[in-house]
């Protein structure tokens, strides 16, 4: 491949995961920040650490509102508001204004078009697979963005020690390939960060979950800033979410249009 494609491919990946990261954040209009007034213990085991991150899931069937992203690269920023809909582990839809790009995923696909360059894609998880160098699905995206852990953390063993008031949670057994690393958060077990780390491909992806709001009883994300890295391209993201209601019904309205070019990904 071409290294101005390749270039081109790792900018679409990049912009791509990020969307996907910020439509499945939540929160609403009667939202209130959370006052984090909770102190780290070291009495505390990583069972109890994780029994505890595992109960505050967020809950809810639909979601809808808008959200602010900012994407800084190459010291240049550009910023946009899109209208945003999910229906739980089922849909993540996100518009721009008049339509102009649009993307939805599900289960079993990941799709995405844009008017202005008049390209689509309609394809599976394994870009973003790629680019964060885990096995990607539904389930670990939607975890990802409601900040949650991306694994079941009952599925293998952990560590825990106090890390500047969070919680530090990494698997005991750490992939030479892949590092993983949560920080969460003592006042509410929402994660604090997610920090994916793989040396031998210069790559980084870390999440920073910079607030979180009560939302009916339930505490949920804010602010978030992501930071992702390969070797020394790197691009930074930060999101700020309005105007968004939990539990009515919304619509998920995605037609590629005709003669568009197909985005493939090599």
């Amino acid at each position: 491949m071409k290294q101005e494609q390749r270039y081109k491919n790792f900018q679409f990946i990049k912009v791509f995961f990020t969307l996907l990261l910020a439509i499945t954040l939540t929160n609403c209009k009667s939202a209130k920040s959370v006052i984090e007034s909770g102190k780290a213990s070291d009495k505390l085991s990583a069972k109890q650490v994780i029994k505890q991150h595992q109960k505050n899931d967020a809950d809810f069937k639909t979601l809808q509102g808008k959200v602010k992203i900012d994407i800084i690269q190459n010291q240049e920023e550009q910023g946009s508001t899109f209208n945003l809909r999910i229906e739980k582990d089922k849909v993540i839809w996100l518009s721009a204004k008049l339509g102009l790009a649009r993307m939805m995923i599900t289960p079993e696909k990941v799709r995405f078009y844009n008017k202005l360059d008049n390209e689509y894609f309609d394809g599976d998880y394994k870009l973003l697979s790629d680019f964060v160098g885990v096995d990607l699905d539904f389930d670990k995206v939607q975890n990802i963005l409601l900040g949650q852990a991306i694994f079941n953390l009952k599925d293998e063993a952990h560590t825990v020690s106090v890390n500047e008031n969070s919680y530090a949670l990494q698997p005991k057994d750490q992939n030479a390939l892949l590092e993983l690393f949560y920080l969460i958060n003592p006042s509410h077990f929402k994660m604090d960060s997610l920090q994916l780390f793989q040396q031998l491909k210069k790559r980084i992806l870390q999440v920073d979950y910079m607030s979180y709001q009560e939302v009916e009883k339930q505490v949920l994300p804010k602010d978030i800033k992501i930071i992702a890295v390969e070797d020394t391209d790197e691009v930074a993201i930060t999101m700020e979410f309005k105007s968004l209601t939990l539990n009515e019904e919304v619509r998920f309205p995605f037609k590629i249009p005709a003669g568009y070019k197909e985005i493939v990904i090599k």
